[in-house]
């Protein structure tokens, strides 16, 4: 089997993750290969419309996010799914934290556009605009922690809305309110105000 190209058998991922938990060094190892190639495709979604002249790479940022997972969040998935949408959460936070060091934070009268659509249209915004994404739901995680989560899994990690509510252990339906109750939210407080 090449890992690069064929799926992992049914089952091999969550098999691998269960021994990760239980401390297997040699079952990190031989995760990676199994899930590379998603990990590189969610990169470069998160990449694909990213302000030009960005200097990170798909490579980098899973190398980068991977680094980030490391004793961290990657012990506690309980599927691929799941690991992948860590995965997605830790190469979001090394976006944002690249943003910050170039000081993309300029937002003027600290305002900025976001459109939150649809995650397979892709992410549609520039690093400036991560960081107010980002600041935001930090904000909206404080009011209700689920909300970001849901956000993040169907924004970043381009997850469907029964894949999260496996991830979350909730229903369809409630991760469809959420979308709509956060998208609202959202649009709130990062609407550029209304001249009147």
């Amino acid at each position: 089997m090449n890992p690069a190209v064929d799926p992992p058998p049914p089952g091999a991922v969550t098999a691998l993750l269960e021994r990760v938990r239980g401390g297997d060094a040699a079952a990190e190892e031989q995760l990676i290969p199994l899930v590379y190639e998603e990990l590189r495709r969610a990169a470069e979604y998160l990449l694909r419309r990213e302000q030009a002249g960005h200097t990170l790479q798909p490579t980098d940022l899973v190398h980068e996010g991977y680094l980030k997972l490391l004793g961290g969040e990657a012990g506690d998935a309980r599927s691929r799914r799941h690991f992948i949408a860590i995965a997605a959460r830790a190469m979001r936070q090394v976006l944002v934290d690249h943003a910050r060091r170039r000081g993309a934070a300029k937002r003027g009268a600290g305002y900025v556009e976001v459109r939150v659509t649809n995650a397979d249209a892709g992410i549609d915004v520039d690093l400036a605009e991560l960081i107010a994404l980002d600041d935001a739901l930090e904000r909206l995680g404080k009011r209700n922690p689920r909300l970001p989560r849901v956000v993040e899994l169907r924004f970043y990690a381009g997850l469907t809305d029964e894949e999260i509510a496996d991830v979350l252990g909730v229903t369809s339906r409630t991760v469809q309110r959420d979308w709509a109750t956060a998208r609202a939210w959202l649009y709130k407080e990062l609407a550029p105000p209304v001249d009147t």
